[in-house]
Parts: structure tokens; sequence; C-alpha cells
């Protein structure tokens, strides 16, 4: 319980009941969620019929699109009423998702080499130690298998994009959603990935057009919000 931010959970347990509403304090996430989706089911060539599990999956936005290519989805999260939402929706939805209070760090103690594909989105940069969940995500996935986590670059143009315009000019997030120091560089991402065994394959970014109100990946830079898709070494490779 020591890797868990009680301001954090405070402020999305105050959020929880606006998870599913497209034009609210989320809408951004629905904005994002195709985008997301199929850079997944790329990155992992093909979701259907894989165990999946989303890590830090709130309402279930991502959790319940992916279930819907087919995957198997395991959810887990540490805010109880944004997992009641998560719950109430997926029986709305008709769709067979696993919901689940818990950290990473406890999930993969039985969890080990369990799933197909782990998604990591949007989450490291709301913890105090963000290593121990890259290392829980690694000792979770199956050899062979894909980690895809995704964050914010920390530098000032981050700044100016991510708070300054997100929170106060454009009011996408709701004031207070990210704390810039917690931000986490790829210079520092990408370390904490290859000491926990995994392989850093591919990164993109996430840029949002301000004229036409419309998000696009791109890898011309990740000055801002970026993707990393890694690959668990196959059983043979592992020491």
């Amino acid at each position: 319980m020591s890797n868990i931010d009680a301001q954090e959970l405070s402020k999305f347990a105050d959020l929880a009941s606006h998870w599913w509403d497209r034009n609210g304090e989320f809408k951004s996430l629905h904005d994002i969620n195709p985008l997301r989706v199929e850079y997944i089911e790329n990155a992992c060539e093909g979701l259907f019929d894989k165990t999946v599990l989303d890590v830090g999956c709130g309402g279930g936005i991502l959790s319940e699109a992916l279930a819907e290519r087919g995957a198997k989805v395991t959810g887990i999260d540490m805010v109880q009423a944004s997992l009641d939402v998560a719950q109430l929706h997926r029986l709305e939805s008709e769709l067979n998702i696993d919901y689940h209070l818990t950290t990473a760090e406890d999930w993969a103690q039985q969890k080990a080499r369990q799933y197909d594909l782990i998604c990591c989105l949007e989450m490291l940069e709301h913890v105090p130690d963000p290593e121990a969940i890259v290392r829980a995500c690694s000792e979770m996935v199956k050899p062979g298998g894909t980690v895809v986590f995704s964050t914010l670059n920390r530098n000032m143009k981050s700044y100016l994009m991510a708070i300054v315009a997100a929170e106060f000019v454009f009011r996408m997030v709701p004031k207070g959603t990210h704390d810039h120091s917690k931000f986490i560089q790829p210079a520092e991402l990408i370390p904490m990935i290859e000491r926990s065994g995994l392989q850093a394959k591919e990164m993109t970014g996430l840029h949002f057009q301000p004229l036409l109100q419309k998000y696009y990946l791109s890898d011309k830079n990740v000055d801002v919000n970026y993707f990393v898709v890694c690959a668990a070494p196959e059983l043979s490779t592992q020491k």
C-alpha cells in the first residue's frame, strides 16, 4: 500500500460519477480512446481471445473498448467509486470484464505470467513509485507478451500543453488533474523498463490539434503525451 497517493485516490473518487459522461470531465479520454485501442491492437497483432490486464482501469473506458474487440479483460484500480461505475456500465454494455480493487504490485503476486497484453495508460504519473508499477507489469505478462505504457513527458512544452492549455485554457481536463513534477521523461522510463526485464520496442507521441479539435499519433516527437510498446522476452531467453 506504500505506492499510493491518497490525494490522487480522493481526486478520482470525487470524479467517479463522470467517467461515462462523454462531454464531461473525462471527455478527452473518450476522444482519444479509439486511437489508443487501434494502436494497442496493432502493437499486439490483434486482441481477439487474448488475456488482457488494464492497470489503473478507472471507470472502464479502455477496458470496455478492448473487450468489444474480443479480448478477455481484467481491470484493476484502487478507487472503489471508479470500479463501482465500471461494474455498472459493464452490465449496461453486456460485456464480460473482471474488475478488482487492488494494486498492480499485489495483483502480480497472484498472477505471474498470466496475461498476453498489459495496458498501463495515463497511470504512472499518478503514483509515488512508477518503477514499481513497471516491474509488476513485467512480472504479470506472459513470455513473448506485450506491455503498453502511456504517460506524460516532463518539460516546458508539456507544462504549457498538459497543464496550462489542457486544464486552464481549453478545460479539457479538471484543474489539478496532473502534477507536472510527476511527469516522466522517456530517458527515465526506458531504464525502468529495461531494469524490469522488458524490452522497449517503439515509442510514439499523442498530439492535439486545437484548431481542428483533433487528436493524432505521430512519432515525430514525444514532447507531451507518449506511448511505449514493450515486449516480454520469450521463455527460452529468460534467465
